[in-house]
């Protein structure tokens, strides 16, 4: 029976490390598999995960071995850290693996909605020449607004600063005199509404920024802003989004986190047609470099967590 489970993808050589030392089940379809996912845990020590995995307190109720979870990215909601707790279970995220990937995704996204040239080539193919249509703008001199402001919102910071960019940010849980804001303006939230031509996310769900970004915070963005969401679906209230976006009221959007993960048919055709939208499969964070680091980083939390149970 294996001492490892691993029921989302993973880098091979990381999963490779961990079988140099260990049993292991690897299999990326179990997150799709509660019932033999369960079958699979009743001997493990550890389990990784990404963010499908729900790790409840039913499926761990039975469970007497497990000692530790590696969680591939840094998101918990997730998992019942409570219930982990309770049955002295040590949960581990990949703490600053792939916040290059996330930074780099939201300036792209910003870059890319602003200047919203880059979706047209079949009419430029076709023989149509639409100059004036496709004049967008430039992110220079434009005021990004990050609602939170941790390690994730800082690198985006950096980048959006190296194109002109004038940053602000709202976190209530920075305290005033922290460092960190001698790179960004300290605002309300409402303020940071008010005046980003940009906004981006940067906050973890709960009942508290549940629908923060519902009706009421789009109708006091500018009607030419841009929002991205990389943090989870769950802050951003879609059909309130949607509604703006078919009226004309917000300038762009970017969505790689939903309310439903992941996206089905049903869910995802309140999204059809809407105009500068990009949405993308929770991918943010997910890049060939920031997947070998979260594996690697991962593989080591749970290779020397086990470790230290046999010392």
């Amino acid at each position: 029976m294996p001492e490892i489970v691993i029921s989302e993808f993973m880098d091979e050589a990381a999963v490779d490390r961990l079988r140099e030392r260990h049993d292991i089940l690897y299999d990326p379809d179990l997150v799709d598999q509660p019932d033999a996912l369960r079958d699979a845990l009743k001997t493990a020590k550890a389990l990784i995960v990404r963010n499908r995995t729900k790790i409840s307190r039913e499926l761990l109720a039975d469970l007497s071995s497990l000692a530790c979870v590696g969680r591939l990215g840094v998101g918990l909601d997730n998992i019942d850290l409570d219930a982990c707790k309770a049955k002295d279970i040590t949960v581990y995220p990949a703490t600053g693996a792939n916040d290059v990937a996330v930074a780099e995704y939201v300036v792209t996204a910003a870059l890319t909605l602003l200047r919203g040239a880059y979706n047209r080539s079949s009419d430029i193919a076709a023989g149509r020449w639409p100059r004036m249509e496709m004049m967008g703008g430039e992110i220079a001199g434009k005021r990004l607004g990050l609602i939170g402001y941790g390690a994730i919102a800082r690198k985006v910071a950096a980048r959006a600063q190296s194109f002109g960019c004038e940053i602000a940010a709202f976190d209530p849980f920075l305290p005033e005199g922290d460092a960190a804001w001698q790179s960004a303006e300290r605002l309300d939230l409402q303020a940071l509404l008010r005046s980003s031509d940009v906004i981006s996310l940067h906050v973890p769900l709960t009942e508290t920024t549940r629908h923060l970004i519902g009706a009421d915070a789009v109708k006091a963005m500018k009607p030419s802003a841009i929002l991205i969401n990389t943090a989870r679906g769950g802050v951003v209230d879609e059909a309130a989004l949607v509604e703006a976006l078919r009226a004309g009221q917000l300038g762009g959007a970017a969505l790689d986190v939903f309310e439903s993960e992941p996206l089905d048919r049903e869910a995802g055709a309140r999204f059809e047609g809407v105009p500068n939208l990009i949405l993308t499969p929770h991918i943010a964070g997910v890049t060939k470099e920031a997947n070998v680091r979260v594996s690697s980083v991962t593989a080591d939390n749970v290779l020397n967590h086990l470790a230290s149970l046999s010392q």
